[in-house]
């Protein structure tokens, strides 16, 4: 029997090659390689760093608000962006050493260092080769960068996410989550936004009558939106950019940000020299996440997949293969995923999609209602508050929901869980919720 270095060689230190490493640390012998900020990207410069700044924004938000009915001074309650900045590096500054200390403190073999494949068994990291009979690739994604007159000078959301300053004049290239979420923070600090998106929608996965609902939201806080137009070109002045447009708008600007989608990282990996089977959309797997290399697998956001990557599902996977590598052999069954757009109101969604239920009548039944009279939207006046329920018309079990609301992020877990449990309208009878809460008023409303 051929031996090896390692039983197992994780390559990625996010979530998903965490998620593998810790649940296999106990039987194989196991090495993690990672190229840049150990922790990957959600907490380095993704999800959670834009989760702490969207927190303070819709702080401030939500105060204005109440002027009037019971708070004073709210017009000069401003984001200090320097402060604000500080308090996300309290958090985000702790990550790569606290997560490499966790591998430490487990005795998890782990090198820093770029890598690429020999062959199916053997990866070359820095000066070093190192073979594996199993191979993780959880290297994620990065941000694509349109290929345009003067892409050097565009920034990326990881650039926003530590600007040490706001800039105060600001083009985003896209209209998808990146862009609406970074956007609605900068707006939020004070900055002028421009957006430009190529065709007349923005977040393509959400129905439209939410999606138009919330551009007029974003709208009237300031966001200038230009659809049906792009950013063809950037040029750099002596203090600021000019990006002309495929419509020759003109705009100077003191930033631009490309947000027009991230494409698999693999560029490095060589899987040439393996069976993997890959493009920019990510490396092929089957059921069990495994490549057409049957001893490499891949993880998280890596992965040509329709299924949301997210942090969440990234982790859920890495447990999967850990099981499949200790030879438990079912196919992968992912549960139900919701995702949420933080945009101030949160745009969330879960379940079977509002376009299928309107083409399925026979199978699904919609209830769609403002809901910024339930007590909860009420108190926290967000009078634009919108729900849509789909039910399965044979049993009456929840199917899928979508939210536009204050904190739609805790009533689509709601949904979450009831489509999960199969639950019925008649079941919420039975459910005894904090009282006032958004949960009781699910109660009423369901």
């Amino acid at each position: 029997m051929e031996k090896y270095d390692y039983d197992v060689i994780i390559i990625g230190a996010g979530p998903g090659g965490l998620a593998a490493a810790y649940q296999l640390s106990a039987t194989h012998k196991v090495l993690v390689v990672e190229k840049h900020l150990w922790g990957g990207t959600c907490p380095n410069y993704g999800c959670d760093p834009k989760k702490m700044l969207y927190g303070i924004v819709e702080t401030q938000r939500q105060a204005q608000k109440y002027k009037h009915n019971g708070l004073e001074d709210t017009a000069h309650l401003k984001v200090n962006w320097h402060d604000m900045m500080q308090f996300k590096r309290s958090y985000t500054n702790q990550i790569p050493g606290g997560t490499e200390n966790g591998l430490t403190n487990a005795d998890i073999d782990h090198i820093a260092g770029t890598c690429h494949f020999l062959n199916a068994h053997q990866i070359q990291v820095n000066e070093r080769q190192i073979s594996a009979q199993y191979f993780i690739i959880a290297t994620g994604a990065e941000a694509s960068i349109p290929d345009i007159e003067g892409n050097n000078w565009l920034k990326t959301s990881t650039d926003f996410l530590d600007e040490d300053s706001l800039p105060a004049k600001i083009a985003f290239i896209g209209g998808g989550y990146v862009a609406i979420e970074l956007a609605n923070i900068a707006v939020s600090a004070g900055a002028e936004v421009h957006i430009f998106q190529h065709n007349s929608r923005v977040l393509r996965s959400f129905p439209e009558e939410y999606t138009q609902k919330l551009v007029s939201l974003l709208t009237e806080k300031g966001i200038v939106f230009h659809f049906n137009d792009t950013i063809t070109g950037v040029k750099k002045g002596a203090h600021t950019f000019q990006v002309t447009s495929q419509h020759q708008q003109s705009l100077s600007v003191d930033a631009v940000y490309a947000a027009t989608g991230r494409h698999a990282s693999v560029g490095s990996l060589n899987l040439e020299n393996t069976t993997a089977a890959y493009t920019s959309k990510g490396i092929s797997v089957n059921d069990h996440l495994q490549t057409d290399a049957p001893n490499i697998f891949a993880v998280g956001d890596v992965i040509d997949k329709k299924i949301p990557k997210l942090t969440p599902v990234a982790s859920f996977e890495g447990r999967y293969v850990a099981q499949q590598i200790k030879k438990i052999s079912a196919s992968i069954q992912y549960p139900v995923v919701p995702h949420t757009v933080f945009s101030g109101p949160e745009l969330s969604q879960v379940g079977v999609s509002l376009e299928t239920a309107e083409q399925h009548p026979e199978l699904f039944k919609i209830n769609s209602a403002s809901v910024g009279k339930w007590y909860t939207y009420n108190r926290l006046l967000d009078t634009d508050a919108q729900v849509t329920v789909i039910l399965n018309q044979q049993d009456q079990t929840v199917a899928g929901a979508v939210v536009l609301a204050t904190n739609a992020e805790e009533l689509i877990n709601y949904f979450t869980l009831m489509i999960k449990n199969k639950t019925t309208v008649n079941d919420l009878k039975n459910f005894i919720p904090v009282y006032p809460s958004v949960a009781s008023d699910l109660t009423y409303y369901m």
